[in-house]
């Protein structure tokens, strides 16, 4: 993985990199991940979506480290948290264009899109967990 420190004065395309965020307090445009990523690291990364396949709609999403914010830029999306228990349902937060929501650390989610949108999200993504989504969940 290649990393570019910001004070280099370039642009940096958002929607091919992510910004790396180090507790010793370094920002490093880098390579996105998604389930992986440095420890202690919070990484900012912004996504053009067209598909539900886009957004992996069909798995829940957990980070156990820490919080995430995800914020819908343009367009729109739905964030579904999967239900606590057998005798719960699943809760819907929509967000239009210009809102954010912020999700507790250890509760699985999801998204669906209402329409092509830009997305972002801001999480630390070590220790991050998939799992594919079952049909009745």
């Amino acid at each position: 993985m290649t990393t570019t420190p910001l004070s280099s004065l370039d642009p940096i395309d958002l929607f091919a990199s992510a910004l790396h965020i180090h507790p010793d307090g370094q920002v490093r445009a880098a390579e996105r991940r998604m389930a992986s990523g440095d420890r202690g690291a919070w990484q900012i990364a912004t996504f053009h979506v067209e598909t539900d396949a886009d957004v992996h709609a069909d798995h829940w999403e957990m980070h156990p480290e820490a919080e995430e914010t995800v914020c819908c830029l343009a367009g729109g999306v739905r964030l579904y948290f999967r239900p606590a228990g057998p005798e719960d349902a699943e809760e819907m937060v929509r967000l239009p264009a210009g809102t954010a929501v912020i999700v507790p650390r250890g509760r699985w989610h999801r998204l669906e899109l209402d329409a092509p949108s830009d997305l972002m999200s801001i999480a630390r993504r070590h220790g991050t967990r998939l799992e594919r989504r079952t049909e009745g969940c």
